[in-house]
């Protein structure tokens, strides 16, 4: 078995400053792989770097490196031809009021495909779309997000696991948004469709103040993870989520550019900074855009539809 060794600094806007100041080596071997990231910055925080969801195997003061296994830290396996393709994020998490922004680095470890290796004969929900140079993706997950969902069945008041994301290539580092979620029985929405509110108002889910639905904490700015407690709606019947995807600039949230969950007791709560939480003063009355203008085409952010299913709720008293 063959491995390509890729190393570097970084992609993005900002290859050129730090490619000065850091470098990334990268060992495939045939089960695991180990990532070796050199930071001769004083000021970067080895400890806020990620693997996917894993944190580093060991930290010394120039280096951060984790030695893994493929069917750990949420690798993505891909087979394209005679090669198989294990794909991941090296990220970095800027704390508040940071000099070094965060960032993200592609992992890659490409081998001669195996020939007693076939791909699992199953085709989960998992949808991609395309916008330039960002790939996104919205899915249903397994319990701990840590792979793709093994049923779309879900008994009433359990959790529906769903991850978006967004591949960001070539692009500066964005934030990941849910602008918008609705559920429905159809896979378009129509003007005289009955709809189900999960995600309102920019960004807030308004679905956990009636429930217990939340976003569970950020492993990197380009995923979101969203815990959604099935509801009564369309039991029985296929449901499709129908979504609002934002890729927005990570210095550029306001109140109608935010992730925000309502935590009993206590009001309503920012995902990326909860001291922050004054963002979301609006989500029981009107988040009102700011000067309108187009961010499709803009320098701050893309927006995407996106659509998940179909995938049933079912009442586990009937």
């Amino acid at each position: 078995m063959m491995a390509f060794f890729w190393q570097g600094a970084l992609l993005l806007s900002l290859a050129a400053s730090m490619s000065v100041y850091a470098d990334m080596k990268l060992d495939c071997r045939p089960d695991f792989v180990t990532v070796v990231w050199t930071e001769s910055r004083s000021q970067a925080d080895l400890s806020l770097f990620r693997l996917g969801n894993c944190f580093p195997t060991s930290i010394s003061a120039r280096e951060a490196v984790f030695s893994v296994d493929f069917n750990d830290c949420n690798f993505r396996r891909m087979v394209t031809g005679d090669q198989l393709i294990y794909t991941n994020d090296l990220t970095y998490i800027s704390p508040p009021d940071s000099h070094i922004l965060a960032f993200t680095h592609p992992v890659v470890c490409a081998y001669e495909r195996p020939k007693d290796w076939y791909p699992l004969i199953y085709d989960p929900v998992f949808q991609t779309y395309g916008q330039g140079d960002l790939v996104f993706h919205i899915g249903l997950m397994n319990d701990d997000f840590s792979g793709p969902a093994e049923s779309t069945s879900f008994p009433l008041g359990s959790f529906i696991p769903i991850m978006a994301s967004v591949a960001q290539k070539t692009h500066q580092p964005l934030l990941l948004l849910l602008e918008e979620c609705v559920a429905a029985s159809t896979p378009e929405l129509q003007p005289d469709s009955s709809i189900y509110p999960i995600i309102t108002n920019k960004g807030c889910l308004v679905d956990s103040m009636i429930s217990r639905s939340k976003f569970e904490p950020r492993q990197k700015s380009s995923e979101i993870h969203l815990s959604l407690q099935a509801f009564r709606f369309a039991l029985g019947e296929q449901v499709f989520i129908h979504c609002t995807l934002v890729a927005w600039d990570p210095s550029g949230l306001d109140n109608t550019k935010k992730a925000c969950h309502y935590v009993k007791e206590q009001g309503w709560e920012l995902l990326d900074n909860p001291s922050y939480s004054n963002l979301c003063d609006c989500c029981e009355s009107s988040c009102k855009s700011r000067r309108m203008r187009s961010i499709a085409t803009g320098k701050h952010g893309i927006v995407q539809k996106a659509v998940l299913g179909p995938l049933t709720i079912t009442d586990v008293n009937s």
